[in-house]
Parts: C-alpha cells; sequence; structure tokens
C-alpha cells in the first residue's frame, strides 16, 4: 500500500511538472520525434518530472510483487485526485462541473475495486505463457497507434472544436496498459534466485522489448498531447484506460482468479463497469472561446 501510494504521488508530480516544462517550449510533434527528444532534454524541469516518472517506475515494481493486479490498479486510480489538485494549483486548470462529476465517479469505482479485496485471499501471480502476453499485447500497441494518428489528423480540419484530448488519452492509455503488463513480467522475473539468473530470465522473455516500445512511443506520444491538451483530463483518460486495461486482461493473462463471493464480485465488476462507463461519456470537445465582452458581431450585409 505505501510503495503504491508513492506512485501514485512520484506520477502525479512528474506529469505536472513535463507538462509546465511543455509549455514553454516550442510546438512539438510526434512527427518530428528527433527534434521533441532535443527540445524535452535541454530543460531542467522536463528532466526533473522524467525522473519523479522513473522512481515511480521502481515503486510500481515493488506493488506487482505484493498485490494481485486488479487491486494494485484500483489504489493507483486514486492517484487522479493528487493530479487534479496539482494541476489546477501549478498549471492553472481549471475542471468542468461535468468533469468533476466523472471523476467523483471513477473514485467511487477505485472505492468498489477497493471493498472487493480482501487480505490473504487474492493470489498474486507469479508467470504467464509468453504467446498469451504477445496476443494480449501487440494488437493493443497497433490500436493504441492508430487511434493516436486518427486523432491527429481530426487536429489539423481546419473547422474542428477544440479538442479536450480524451482520444489522445486512451491511445497513450492502451500503450502504458502493455507497459504495465510488461512491468508485471519483470517483476515475476525478479523472483528467481540469484541476479544473474533474474537477468538472463528477463532478457529472454518478451518484456524488455515491450518497454523498450511503449517507452519510446509512449514518451514521444505522451509529450505532443500533454502540451496540447489540460493534464487535469488527459491524463485521469491515460490513466483510467491504463487500469481497466491491466486490471482486466492482466487478471485474464497472469491467471490471477477473480473473487468467489458474490458481493465482492459485484463489487469488482461494477467498479470496472462504471470507469468504463464514465471514460465513454466524458466530453470530447472543450468549450468554442468566447469574444470578448463588448465585442461587436460581424454579420455579412
Amino acid at each position: 500500500m505505501a510503495a503504491a501510494l508513492l506512485a501514485n504521488t512520484l506520477y502525479s508530480v512528474g506529469f505536472v511538472l513535463e507538462k509546465r516544462a511543455l509549455t514553454s517550449l516550442p510546438e512539438v510533434s510526434i512527427r518530428q520525434p528527433a527534434k521533441l527528444l532535443g527540445l524535452v532534454l535541454r530543460s531542467p524541469l522536463w528532466i526533473g518530472g522524467s525522473l519523479a516518472l522513473a522512481a515511480g517506475f521502481g515503486a510500481q515494481l515493488a506493488v506487482y510483487r505484493t498485490l494481485p493486479i486488479a487491486a494494485a490498479q484500483g489504489i493507483f486510480v486514486s492517484g487522479l485526485v493528487l493530479l487534479v489538485l496539482l494541476s489546477a494549483r501549478l498549471l492553472g486548470e481549471e475542471t468542468t462541473g461535468r468533469e468533476r462529476y466523472a471523476l467523483g465517479a471513477i473514485l467511487l469505482a477505485l472505492l468498489m475495486v477497493v471493498l472487493s479485496l480482501k487480505e490473504g485471499s487474492d493470489r498474486v501471480s507469479r508467470d504467464a505463457p509468453y504467446q498469451l502476453i504477445l496476443l494480449v499485447c501487440v494488437p493493443s500497441l497497433a490500436a493504441g497507434v492508430w487511434l493516436y494518428g486518427s486523432a491527429e489528423r481530426r487536429t489539423r480540419h481546419r473547422h474542428r472544436m477544440p479538442t479536450t484530448g480524451v482520444e489522445y488519452g486512451v491511445a497513450v492509455g492502451l500503450l502504458y496498459g502493455v507497459s504495465s503488463l510488461a512491468i508485471k513480467g519483470v517483476s515475476s522475473c525478479l523472483t528467481s534466485s540469484g541476479l544473474g539468473s533474474a537477468v538472463v530470465e528477463v532478457l529472454r522473455s518478451p518484456y524488455p522489448y515491450l518497454l523498450l516500445f511503449t517507452g519510446a512511443f509512449g514518451l514521444v506520444m505522451s509529450q505532443a498531447a500533454l502540451q496540447r491538451c489540460r493534464a487535469s483530463l488527459i491524463v485521469p483518460v491515460c490513466t483510467t484506460v491504463t487500469c481497466l486495461y491491466t486490471a482486466v486482461l492482466g487478471t485474464l493473462s497472469f491467471g490471477e482468479s477473480l473473487p468467489h463471493d458474490p458481493l465482492r464480485l459485484a463489487l469488482r465488476l461494477a467498479g470496472t463497469v462504471l470507469a468504463v462507463a464514465v471514460l465513454l461519456a466524458m466530453p470530447k470537445h472543450d468549450p468554442a472561446p468566447q469574444p470578448p465582452i463588448g465585442a461587436k458581431e460581424l454579420t455579412p450585409p
């Protein structure tokens, strides 16, 4: 639990620092990854945010060694509250009433997942067939890249409405969901006796290569999306998709059984369904900017 809360704090601080750094940089694009990396690596604030995210990765490894996947994801979602508070305080971002209700519903879904847990009765799995992991992860990566590309093409339309970034959040969330499964896989390899055998087992598995792919593409995609959209919306969407993806597909892939008690099973399933429903109902566009008070409206003769 302590490691999960620490990971939440580090991830929230990291995203906010990166967002603040990106607001002062020239516009970045996934079509120019070298330029993007060159810009962010010259920003001390961005580097500080990246170090915080890397430390959160380490804390996440410890969580996956002690908690079932579904339980861990439920706790990770709680970091959304801290993220929204930091975004309002440090970035000046304001959420709409509809978005605040949506975040409240996500926290309710989290509470349902947490209440479905019972210490000592949830088995923590240590292994999964590599073929099954690849069967789950490769289509997910392709879907995330395709969805991000579709969102990019829509933003280039001249008369588009301002986007909230939900599509970007879903796309990056799919990549980070795969990354989360890979982290779980690496944590299972670290239980081997001896450091040397553990390293060999990790290198023989698909997990480090999935982490490299999601790390490279996720870095470029998330930075471009963070610069264009509000962190207080895009990160909660990304986090929700990542948590649901990992909780559902990770539980199935690693063979961690669902609760047998009907009440606990109902709470876990209801929490998952509620989070998905909220995600689908979130606004896809920001309100159009209002003209200044007193400005004359131009009408055709």
